[in-house]
């Protein structure tokens, strides 16, 4: 990848890349727990809103197979992916945000890394894209 414009905002392109994959690949792992051993999903009764842990499994997969098609993408500087990781981050976030009541800690460190993920999408986009091509 040959880098024609500020090398600084494509690497924070690329480190969001890499976010979303280390991100899809964790969610991937937990919906899998939930799948198949649901007694070892730690969940906390009244803090947290859970109809059915194999739902929150399939959910939990899903997005995470979104996040590594993402992070993949933004990594082979495909346009598309920007605004697919901008939709999945954004829909992350709100996620996170229901699950503070559950894991206060991990959610606030969530939410704090997807926010860092969403700056790196959004600012200077064009000179990160014009390195990156």
């Amino acid at each position: 990848m040959a880098l024609k414009g500020s090398p600084a905002w494509a690497g924070w392109v690329l480190f969001a890349g890499t976010m979303l994959l280390v991100t899809g690949v964790i969610n991937i792992f937990q919906g899998i727990i939930a799948l198949v051993d649901d007694e070892r999903l730690a969940l906390v009764p009244g803090n947290l809103v859970v109809v059915d842990v194999t739902g929150l499994g399939w959910v939990l997969l899903i997005s995470g197979l979104l996040m590594l098609a993402a992070g993949g993408g933004l990594l082979a500087a495909q346009g598309w992916a920007r605004i697919t990781a901008i939709v999945i981050i954004g829909l992350y976030l709100v996620i996170q945000v229901a699950w503070l009541g559950a894991y206060p800690v991990w959610s606030l460190l969530m939410i704090a890394l997807g926010t860092v993920v969403l700056f790196a999408l959004t600012a200077r986009w064009s000179e990160a894209r014009e390195s990156l091509a």
